[in-house]
């Protein structure tokens, strides 16, 4: 053995003698660079696919060269300032520091002057407004009332404002009840807190779920994987937590592929995603099918019900068809709701659930080595506005079960009303087969978002959704009295489009149009980053 050592001693040595030093020194690292290089390129081929990554490198390649740089640029900046629609000119006069002197109770003349500015919502837009009638009467007064109240108030300072400590605990608990909390399979310890909103509900049950898998499965390259029609908030949450997001496309029906989803499971999944609906088209995956995947994989489940949370329980009782939803559902870890939509809430509310208490103990945040104290907080924010959790709390209480009963019998008939009018229309379809309050719809023979340009010159305000190309109107109670023309002005829009095809002056159906159609993604991403900094 000692010889056969030696011989290959000798003869590695002689092999490598008629090489230079320096060039055995480097060559290693060389070798190590181009292998790190091959595993990146392999795992963007994986992540994107040879077709986008092929075209973002050669993107990447001729934005090198400076004169295509600089034309690249100044075209994006046009479109920039087309979808800023003249912003920048808005903008001029605004002020840039505090007033020499104090303007005192003149200030509020000043703010109802300029919310003249503030464009016509009411029946107008889709979603956006929930609340029936005008900001100053009815349900409207009510809230804004309960929030001028506890204006001043800090659940932060728990031994202080209690009354907002109760609030905030009654908020969760009554939401929950809807979640199925009562139900004997959801373990009784359904628990949560508030939050300011869906996305930073959606945030915290990412985080809490990494954080849960790290512990109890020691994964630390997390992973999670969600269908392409799930909110945008889960790809903020994958940018901010540092997890690697697998978007799946939907199957015909427009609801999560739970067999496409389940071939991207591996050993660092962390979580997968249904929504009860989605916000593009209305509809609900099939939860108890994601459930049991879950189960199966020992994962996460959260269920977005930030649209469906004050919808869904009630048009069941309405004897609506509603698969399930909730933690009636083996395998749900946690649930978003929003009460400042169809909970009627003022906005900046929304619960966060967990299916019990080991879950949510990973979202909160404990810090005992600060010179300031001993110091824990169970949401994103350390201080939150009281006055909102007081608002939510006089929603609920003010409603009641009959209320959202109420309410919800009228917004899926107006829901249904609309699709029956759209059914009605035969240059435009309805996409899949809404659970809902919420229609889409488009068109194989006219231009959409051309459509959707004259319903903006009618004063509407519709969401513009893309693959495939369609509109969605989120109904409210805004829209009961106005349903009709609606119906009546997506008709006149599409004969008008029809009978002449094209854009209209100051429409964004063109820029709607490329930017669909533009293969490469990484500059659709620059144009979206430009205009919101050029808005901010």
């Amino acid at each position: 053995m000692a010889s056969f050592v030696l011989r290959l001693r000798v003869s590695a040595n002689s092999f490598l003698s008629q090489y230079e030093p320096i060039a055995l020194l480097v060559a290693p690292l060389l070798a190590v660079l181009a292998a790190r290089a091959v595993r990146s390129f392999v795992g963007i081929l994986h992540e994107r696919g040879l077709k986008a990554a092929s075209i973002g490198f050669f993107m990447s390649c001729i934005k090198l060269v400076p004169a295509v740089k600089s034309y690249i640029d100044a075209e994006k900046q046009k479109v920039v300032d087309k979808l800023q629609s003249g912003g920048r000119s808005k903008r001029k006069g605004w002020r840039t520091e505090l007033p020499r002197s104090g303007v005192g109770n003149g200030v509020i003349d000043i703010m109802k002057e300029e919310k003249k500015n503030d464009a016509v919502w009411q029946g107008k837009c889709s979603g956006t407004v929930y609340i029936r009638g005008s900001e100053c009467e009815g349900h409207f007064s009510l809230i804004n009332e309960a929030c001028s109240m506890f204006a001043h108030t800090n659940p932060l300072h728990l031994d202080v404002f209690q009354s907002v400590v109760r609030f905030e605990a009654e908020v969760v608990s009554m939401t929950a009840a809807l979640m199925g909390s009562k139900e004997k399979v959801s373990g009784g310890q359904i628990c949560g807190n508030m939050t300011s909103g869906g996305t930073e509900s959606i945030l915290l049950a990412v985080k809490t779920s990494r954080d849960y898998m790290r512990a109890k499965k020691g994964i630390t390259s997390p992973e999670m994987i969600i269908p392409e029609s799930a909110h945008s908030a889960y790809d903020k949450a994958a940018q901010y937590f540092n997890i690697k997001l697998w978007r799946v496309p939907v199957n015909k029906e427009f609801r999560a592929d739970v067999k496409a989803i389940k071939r991207h499971i591996n050993r660092n999944t962390i979580l997968i995603v249904g929504s009860s609906p989605g916000f593009p088209h209305g509809i609900i995956d099939p939860i108890e099918e994601l459930g049991e995947l879950a189960s199966s994989c020992n994962i996460c489940l959260h269920v977005d019900l930030c649209l469906g949370g004050f919808v869904l329980p009630f048009a069941r009782k309405l004897g609506y068809p509603v698969p399930p939803f909730d933690f009636s559902v083996e395998g749900v870890t946690s649930i978003s709701v929003d009460v400042h939509k169809y909970g009627l809430a003022p906005k900046g509310t929304s619960i966060v659930l967990y299916r019990n208490h080991d879950i949510r103990k990973h979202q909160f945040v404990a810090v005992t080595e600060w010179s300031g104290g001993l110091y824990v907080s169970p949401t994103m924010a350390g201080s939150r506005p009281g006055g909102l959790i007081a608002g939510a709390w006089a929603a609920m209480m003010s409603l009641g079960e009959e209320g959202y009963l109420e309410n919800t019998k009228e917004i899926m008939e107006v829901s249904k009303k609309i699709e029956r009018g759209i059914k009605d229309i035969p240059e435009i379809f309805i996409i899949g087969r809404p659970d809902m309050t919420i229609v889409a719809f488009g068109s194989d023979v006219i231009d959409i978002f051309e459509v959707n340009d004259i319903m903006s010159s009618k004063g509407w305000h519709l969401n513009a959704l893309q693959r495939p190309n369609s509109l969605h109107i989120c109904v409210t109670l805004q829209h009961v009295p106005v349903v009709e023309d609606f119906i009546k002005d997506l008709k006149e829009s599409v004969n008008t489009v029809k009978q002449n095809p094209g854009p209209i002056s100051g429409g964004k159906a063109p820029i709607y149009g490329a930017a669909g159609k533009m293969p490469d993604r990484g500059m659709v991403q620059e144009l979206l980053v430009n205009f919101m900094d050029s808005a901010c």
